[in-house]
Formats: C-alpha cells, sequence, structure tokens
C-alpha cells in the first residue's frame, strides 16, 4: 500500500508539473494572438472610416508582439510553432492592416488615382512578408542579435500610423499622393540590408542602471499625454532615419563629459 500510495503521490505531481508546462508553452501564443486580432480589427474599423481607431489598435499589435516575445523568453517557451504564428500574426497586424489603412483612406475619393494605390499598398504587402520570410529563414545563432537586417514591420508600421494619426483629416484630393511615400519608403527599407537597432536590446539592456532608458521612456510617456501626435512623429520618424543620423551623432557622443555618461549608462 505505500508504495501504491507513493506511485500515485508521483503521479498526480507529474500531471501537474507537466500542466503548468503546457500552460507556460502556450502563455506567448496568448499574447501572439491578441496581436492578430487588434490588426483583424484594424482592418474593420479602417474600412467603415475610423482610421485613428484603427491606429490605435494597430499600436496595440506593436505591444502585443513585443510582449509575446519577451514573455517566451521569461518562461523559457521559444518554439519553432511560436515562431511561425509569430510571422503569421505579423504579416496580418503589419503587412495586411497598414495598407488596407492607408488603401482606405487614400480611396476615400474614388478617383483615378486609386490605381496608384492598389500597387503602393500591395507592394507594402509583399515588402512585410518578404522580409518576415527572410527573418525565419536567416537566423544566425553568431549574428549581432542587438539589430536588424532591415526596417521590421513593426517599426515600419509605426511610421505609418503616426502619419495617418496626424494628416489624415488634412488631406483631402491629390495631397492624398503623399500617402504613397509613407507606404513605398517603409515597405522598400523592410526589404533593405540597412541595419535597425533591436527594440529587445533598447528595452533590455544589460546594464544595472538603465537611467537613459528610464529617462526616454519618461519623456516619451508625457508627450504622449501632452502632445501625442507630435510625439508618434518624433518616435516614428526617428527611429525609420535612425541608420543615416547615428553615424553623424556618435562623433558628437565624444563631446558628453563621462560622468553624464556613467550615471546614463
Amino acid at each position: 500500500m505505500p508504495g501504491r500510495r507513493t506511485t500515485t503521490v508521483e503521479f498526480v505531481r507529474g500531471s501537474v508539473r507537466g500542466g503548468r508546462r503546457r500552460a507556460r508553452s502556450w502563455l506567448p501564443s496568448l499574447f501572439t494572438l491578441a496581436n492578430m486580432m487588434c490588426g483583424f480589427f484594424a482592418i474593420l474599423v479602417a474600412f467603415r472610416g475610423e482610421y485613428r481607431l484603427a491606429c490605435a489598435l494597430i499600436a496595440l499589435s506593436v505591444v502585443f508582439d513585443i510582449a509575446d516575445g519577451a514573455v517566451a523568453r521569461l518562461v523559457g517557451a521559444v518554439s519553432p510553432f511560436g515562431l511561425q504564428f509569430d510571422s503569421l500574426a505579423d504579416l496580418v497586424s503589419f503587412g495586411l492592416a497598414p495598407s488596407l489603412l492607408v488603401f482606405a483612406l487614400f480611396s476615400d475619393g474614388r478617383d483615378s488615382l486609386d490605381a496608384l494605390g492598389w500597387i503602393a499598398c500591395f507592394l507594402w504587402v509583399a515588402c512585410a512578408a518578404i522580409r518576415l520570410a527572410r527573418f525565419n529563414t536567416t537566423i544566425d545563432p553568431t549574428a549581432d542579435k542587438r539589430y536588424f537586417t532591415g526596417l521590421p514591420s513593426p517599426g515600419a508600421a509605426g511610421v505609418v500610423l503616426a502619419s495617418v494619426f496626424a494628416f489624415a483629416d488634412l488631406m483631402q484630393g491629390r495631397d492624398r499622393l503623399w500617402m504613397l511615400l509613407v507606404v513605398l519608403v517603409p515597405g522598400l527599407l523592410m526589404v533593405s540590408n540597412v541595419r535597425y537597432r533591436s527594440f529587445r536590446s533598447l528595452v533590455s539592456p544589460k546594464s544595472g542602471k538603465p537611467y537613459g532608458l528610464v529617462v526616454t521612456v519618461v519623456v516619451v510617456l508625457v508627450g504622449l499625454a501632452t502632445v501625442p501626435t507630435v510625439t508618434c512623429c518624433v518616435v516614428a520618424y526617428s527611429y525609420l532615419v535612425s541608420p543615416l543620423v547615428m553615424p553623424v551623432l556618435t562623433p558628437l557622443g565624444r563631446l558628453v563629459p563621462d560622468r553624464l555618461k556613467e550615471v546614463l549608462s
């Protein structure tokens, strides 16, 4: 009897541990599913003319996209399934949703310019798909994890969101042609070989004194609360042009006092 009781207890404990492991493995996928859901809802509301709500939903997709990777690493649930599921969700949220949002805005007048919108928006979707496929098939364990090759699709979507949020109400007639650049330039950068700093390295510094990050986050939050349109444009476009700006700013960093560098490091 004692042996049977011990076996039963061990079986129950093993089942509980197995249930916990399965729950941990599915937790990141729930964030990925939320990412896809927000992107899908953004498409629906965009075609109802609620452009700012669509922008907010895609912005939530960005948050969930960052969160699912962080949660997967935290609980040790990184898997090939999670990688592929995340890419499919990203194609919906950062491929289809931004392009259809721009097309819904661009084609509002239903004129002869619509064909340009079709081409530009399809190019965005194609570039997003190529970028995600290239990322999945060229994972190099020895590569510098601080950088992406090509503009990340969430960063590209951020440029579209900031532009639509800031200028959607101001564009009439042929002024809408400007939106095609907002699609074409980030779209092509997604499939370029330009290196962009990884979000992961920006939000998870290894330093034990991430004061610079804290100050940046506080400034951005204050900006979003007071002047959200300006803040969104500054953040999105700063990241877009960062590979061009950083080589210029890096030499200027030598002029910063060492004491200040130590405090902000």
